[in-house]
């Protein structure tokens, strides 16, 4: 018989990175309020936590990152300059950000890797499940994969990570998991890990991609986590220790990824997500898809 494990309502999103590779358009944004066509990259992260029913979110930020706080708060002079033009529609807009969740946040003062950033969660997760949810991978909405993942979870209890198949030359920028099959086709059993492995030294094509949900457990773990690769605290080491030891905080499982990631964190693949969701729109696609293909002509 299948267990039932509690219920994860708490989101936690690290966003205290330098966005160093979008310099120098990040030197006073945070990276993570580029817009993908007119939203914040931050806010499709947002809204994904929301629809898998985790609508309490923290927000792991640091120094110049005022501006997220401020996107996920009221703006009553701009609400009301919209209100007196008789703007609906884009007042919703402006209010719709407000009013996804509950929105809390923490600084990391000390940047030492995305273990740290998870551990600073610590004292508002305290000792329930959590989603991590990283702001360079974008879901597609269409393919519920966080929510698929609180749903593993509930049932097998443990960690769960996301996983997608990668070419074998790409698998050394991504974590790697060394799996086993299960009963359910889109779930594996992970039993090793490896952060960014070169390809002869992978033990799959399984690549770990931004999203995480998490026993308590991993916060004793990343607690006496040494700095590893690039002298940082890396969650995939703790969760390597979780995987090798089930008694420590139950086993830890993958769901295999098979839908649209739109990956924001390389400045060509930010632009082809633009390219994409932009393409998709109701209300820009058909006049953009027109001049994409007009243009791609010219050019050819």
């Amino acid at each position: 018989m299948t267990q039932s494990h509690p219920r994860i309502s708490k989101a936690v999103i690290p966003a205290a990175g330098l966005g160093t590779r979008f310099l120098p358009a990040t030197k006073a944004t945070p990276k993570e309020m580029l817009p993908v066509v007119d939203k914040p990259a931050i806010q499709y992260v947002v809204e994904e936590a929301v629809s898998a029913g985790l609508d309490d979110v923290l927000m792991i930020t640091g120094r110049n990152k005022r501006p997220l706080e401020d996107h996920f708060d009221r703006n009553y002079e701009l609400e009301s300059a919209l209100q007196k033009k008789g703007d609906a529609g884009r007042l919703a807009k402006v209010q719709e950000s407000s009013d996804l969740a509950t929105m809390h946040y923490v600084r990391q003062g000390d940047p030492r890797g995305l273990g740290h950033a998870v551990l600073c969660a610590a004292p508002h997760v305290g000792r329930e499940p959590f989603a991590v949810l990283l702001g360079d991978d974008l879901i597609d909405p269409r393919d519920p994969l966080l929510a698929r993942m609180v749903e593993v979870q509930e049932q097998r209890g443990g960690s769960v990570i996301a996983l997608m198949e990668v070419a074998p030359e790409q698998i050394h920028l991504y974590g790697c998991a060394a799996v086993d099959p299960t009963g359910d086709a889109d779930v594996v059993k992970v039993h090793d890990l490896v952060e960014k492995p070169a390809a002869a030294d992978a033990p799959s094509n399984y690549a770990i991609i931004g999203r995480y949900v998490l026993d308590p457990h991993i916060f004793d773990i990343l607690r006496k986590t040494e700095p590893g690769r690039g002298g940082e605290i890396q969650l995939t080491d703790a969760l390597q220790q979780l995987a090798a030891d089930e008694k420590v905080g139950g086993p830890v499982h993958g769901v295999v990824f098979k839908g649209r990631r739109y990956d924001t964190g390389d400045r060509g693949d930010y632009l082809r997500a633009i390219v994409r969701l932009a393409c998709e729109r109701e209300d820009l696609g058909p006049d953009f898809r027109t001049w994409l293909r007009s243009y791609v002509a010219e050019e050819m």
